[in-house]
């Protein structure tokens, strides 16, 4: 099951340098390709707004 990024994101970009796969792309709201997602978790430890969740 992938991660998926919440409106709550604020686009700091803390995320994208914990992702092992580099599966979150950057934006207004960052994503996450859940076809990549390998689902460690990693990018929803270090989201300081909580807008990572399990889908």
């Amino acid at each position: 099951m992938a991660y998926v990024i919440t409106s709550d994101c604020t686009a700091c970009g803390t995320c994208i340098d914990e992702c092992p796969v580099n599966a979150i792309s950057a934006g207004e709201i960052y994503k996450i390709d859940p076809e990549i997602c390998t689902d460690c978790g990693a990018c929803a430890a270090v989201c300081p707004v909580e807008a990572i969740h399990p889908a």
